[in-house]
């Protein structure tokens, strides 16, 4: 049984990257930090790309219309 995922409908409330990393806030106030190498798309992108990014559902993912990327919360914690 994981840990992480002590609610299932856990929501992101800030996106933010650093040179080889994107950062994910969550609303109980963790923070994850995920290596951009685990996601092509996002590691070959500029930082102009990587920083359109929006909310889907209130903040269950995040989506790049120019990237044609998608990440879910509850994908990241599982």
């Amino acid at each position: 049984m994981s840990t992480l995922i002590k609610n299932k409908n856990l929501k992101a409330i800030n996106v933010w990257f650093s040179k080889d990393m994107i950062y994910i806030k969550l609303e109980d106030g963790r923070e994850l930090g995920i290596p951009l190498d685990w996601y092509p798309k996002l590691r070959d992108a500029s930082k102009k790309e990587l920083e359109n990014w929006r909310f889907i559902g209130k903040g269950i993912g995040i989506h790049w219309e120019s990237l044609d990327e998608d990440l879910s919360i509850r994908g990241l914690l599982n």
